[in-house]
Formats: C-alpha cells, structure tokens, sequence
C-alpha cells in the first residue's frame, strides 16, 4: 500500500511538472521585443530549430563595413506556421532571406520576425509573429 502511495504520487508530480512547463518556457511579446524598434535584415540561414513554443532561424547577415554577424529570429509555434504555407522543408541552410520584425530589447542579435521573403524566388510568408497578441500572452 506505502509504494502504491508513492508511486501515485510521483506520477501526480511529474504530471504536474509536464503540464506547467510549456507556460512557464512561454513569453509575451513585450518582455523581450521592442515594436518600436523594427528591423529588416538580409542574410543566409545557418541553423534551423523547428521546435515549440517557437521556430528559431539563425542567418549570417553582413553589415555595412562587410562584417559577419550571425542572428537569430524568433518566429510562431510550427502548428500556426503550417498554416500559413511553412513546413520543415520550406527553409533550407543556405538560403538567402529578407526578414523584418522587431529588435530584442537588450540589444542582442535577436528579432521578434513578423515576414520573411525568400530572396531567390520573391516568395513571402508570415512568421506567426506574437506581437499583436503581446497583452494576450
């Protein structure tokens, strides 16, 4: 009877950690973007993390002394962005992009990405940005 009771309550405990972990691992909006500072980069993919809550797509965008600098932008949950046209295969290392959103509020080489333009072909598709829900979140 002792180890049915602590068998059930550590399966309570890890039910509880399973289900509180995606909403604390999720953000608003306005924690960590600034909508009033909106950025359109240029770049090459360099690392693709197709996960939830969020997409995250790192590219190489060069400013304008040449430099190489590699940034990451945020992007919607890969449900909502299946919707809107994206799959894993959709994006490719490599591939030219123009994307703009909204700069990280510490400064950091992150973005909030609102669209994003495949250079090659012109194609340009929603990023499931979450700054319109920034007071739902």
């Amino acid at each position: 009877m002792k180890l049915r009771t602590i068998t059930l309550s550590l399966l309570a405990f890890g039910s509880l950690i399973a289900a509180v972990a995606p909403i604390a691992a999720h953000h608003s909006f306005a924690a960590e973007f600034d909508a009033a500072k909106p950025i359109t980069l240029r770049g090459y993919v360099t690392k693709i993390e197709w996960t939830n809550p969020h997409v995250w797509i790192f590219m190489d965008v060069k400013d304008d002394t040449g430099k190489k600098t590699n940034w990451g932008f945020e992007m919607g949950p890969p449900h909502l962005l299946q919707g809107s046209g994206w799959n894993r295969e959709k994006l490719n290392l490599g591939d030219e992009l123009i994307v703009e959103g909204s700069r990280a509020k510490n400064g950091s080489n992150k973005m909030n990405a609102r669209s994003v333009k495949f250079a090659a072909t012109g194609i340009s598709l929603q990023a499931g940005s979450s700054q319109g829900q920034a007071g739902q979140q």
